[in-house]
């Protein structure tokens, strides 16, 4: 992996424990620590997980420092018999474990100030490596540990979360950025709804050559983000020049950066023009109302919603004629439409959002699961209404649940750019490639 001219430090992660290889717990801390060392612009080249074995641990750490710089590993620095790591990089690195004796006098200050007795156990986590360095650990009673390996350093971390946290935050990212020898990272993330990755990719081919800046594609239902990560002494420099180049060929496709929500950006725009919105549901079954309601002050820009299931709601509720449901039933583009400019009129809004359609598992009225229709009445005009090609993966819950949201991404991306004066739709492609690739 080169950087800048240099060769980027490369870092592996190795998780311990038998319950994460039963499956008893979830691996969260290997998730944050990607996620956080990628802040820092430290590339984790592989996440392994292994059992409450010595051998296999020893054996992990081998071959990771045989391909990394560094390896960072959590769980396995209790008190219990299960709990061998430091056994491990002791053995890794031909010393014996020893005792630290301010690591056992803070132990037995923490448990007398606690009021308990002290298990002749709970010692063990005063024993290290021999030679190894010990990282702070303010958050609880095991400290990480730093042991020199010939491969490269490791890093042992306790498997508590919020203890991993910590000495993650205090100690192990700071040494990992100043071993990496780079002056700077910047970031930014710039995000998309409605359209397929393949395609953002393709037309992000000019970024991806740039020299310092790496792209990384976060695809979830309905969006995809785009992590820009520059490195180098003109990191900011960088960053700029990539987020403009990739704003420009994207264009109105991107709706917003880092830690915007499409809900968010939309009561952003309604504010702005002193507009309101109200929303009319029958597949989402409220979903759209809790997306526009989620944030504070919301109040001033949502003006209510109506769940409109049945279909005789449509009509008395909304106003749908009941001539059109009768000849084309609720799954139409002409419901939708009624039903966006009945809940605008009715609410008294300057914006009416509606959708209609089949979330699954079963077809209905002849009409497949996934076909939806969306529409978006504006104040004096017309409704917009779009069908999205949605995917249908999996069966039973897990499609109802993904078409479910997908749909409200898609309503929410047609009301912004409703009120921006855009075109409907994105110019998304339309292969089965990206149908594939479709988020």
């Amino acid at each position: 992996m080169i950087a800048n001219g240099r060769v980027a430090m490369r870092v592996e992660l190795l998780t311990i424990g038998d319950e994460l290889l039963l499956g008893d717990t979830i691996n969260g801390n290997a998730a944050w620590m990607g996620a956080k060392l990628a802040e820092h612009g430290i590339g984790v080249t592989r996440s392994v997980v292994v059992g409450d074995e010595l051998d296999v641990i020893i054996a992990a750490v081998d071959e990771a420092l045989g391909r990394a710089d560094a390896v960072i590993t959590t769980g396995g620095l209790g008190p219990t018999y299960d709990d061998v790591t430091r056994d491990a990089l002791a053995k890794a690195a031909g010393v014996a474990l020893v005792r630290d004796p301010g690591l056992e006098e803070r132990l037995r200050a923490r448990v007398a100030a606690a009021d308990r007795p002290l298990a002749p156990m709970a010692l063990r986590m005063a024993e290290v490596p021999e030679g190894a360095g010990l990282l702070g650990n303010s958050a609880g009673s095991a400290p990480g540990l730093r042991v020199e390996l010939p491969g490269g350093v490791a890093y042992a971390l306790p498997g508590v979360p919020f203890e991993m946290r910590t000495i993650m935050t205090e100690v192990v990212i700071p040494e990992l950025a100043e071993r990496a020898g780079r002056s700077q990272v910047a970031r930014r993330t710039l995000r998309t709804a409605g359209v397929w990755e393949s395609m953002i990719a393709t037309r992000l081919a000019e970024v991806e050559a740039l020299d310092g800046v790496k792209l990384a594609y976060l695809p979830s239902p309905g969006e995809v983000k785009i992590r820009i990560t520059a490195t180098g002494p003109d990191a900011v420099q960088r960053l700029g020049g990539a987020e403009e180049l990739t704003r420009d060929l994207l264009g109105t496709v991107v709706y917003g950066a880092d830690d915007d929500t499409l809900a968010a950006v939309v009561h952003r725009l309604l504010i702005e023009r002193g507009q309101t919105i109200a929303a009319a549901e029958s597949l989402t079954g409220g979903l759209i109302g809790a997306e526009l309601t989620a944030a504070p002050g919301a109040s001033e820009t949502y003006a209510g919603g109506m769940i409109t299931y049945a279909t005789e709601m449509k009509h008395r509720l909304l106003g749908v004629p009941e001539e059109l449901l009768r000849e084309h039933g609720a799954v139409h583009p002409d419901v939708a439409a009624a039903m966006a400019a009945g809940v605008r009129d009715r609410l008294g809004a300057s914006y009416g959002v509606a959708v209609t359609g089949v979330a699954g598992p079963e077809p209905q009225d002849g009409h497949p699961v996934g076909t939806v229709y969306i529409s978006v009445a504006g104040p004096g005009s017309e409704p917009t209404v779009i069908s999205p090609r949605l995917p249908v993966p999996g069966t039973g819950a897990e499609v109802r649940a993904v078409i479910r949201r997908l749909t409200v991404v898609h309503a929410l991306e047609l009301l912004r750019r409703d009120i921006l004066g855009l075109d409907a739709e994105h110019d998304a492609g339309d292969s089965e490639e990206d149908r594939e690739d479709r988020g």
